[in-house]
């Protein structure tokens, strides 16, 4: 699967939250400064040929709608993140946002807690 780019990201987010949308209500959806809607519609068409999308016509308009979940793509992305950047160990991530302070007690806790039901 390939990685996104940064506004093809943006809005393929804007489609997981809203499950099925036209351009006018992904470009609602996407961060300031709003992209013109060629633009929109030019990175939908994209997402398209890449197989992250496809659409239903209504006339000559188009509803678009994930073809890959979020779950998918984070599973992958994170994993492309774990082998890259963390030696392939899933360990060297916790550690390092513990490390970081980005995990409370009561996350690792939690973390600790899902590890010992998967036993």
């Amino acid at each position: 699967m390939q990685k996104l780019a940064k506004r093809e990201e943006q809005i393929m987010q804007s489609l997981w939250k809203l499950e099925k949308a036209f351009i006018k209500e992904i470009i609602e959806e996407l961060p300031n400064p709003k992209p013109h809607y060629n633009t929109t519609a030019t990175i939908v068409k994209i997402l398209e040929e890449k197989g992250f999308i496809n659409h239903v016509a209504f006339g000559n308009s188009f509803q678009y709608y994930p073809l890959i979940s979020k779950d998918e793509y984070q599973k992958e992305i994170l994993g492309e993140v774990v082998h890259n950047y963390f030696d392939n160990s899933p360990m060297a991530l916790v550690k390092f946002f513990a490390k970081e302070e980005k995990l409370n007690p009561k996350e690792l806790e939690e973390i600790l807690q899902l590890i010992k039901n998967k036993k």
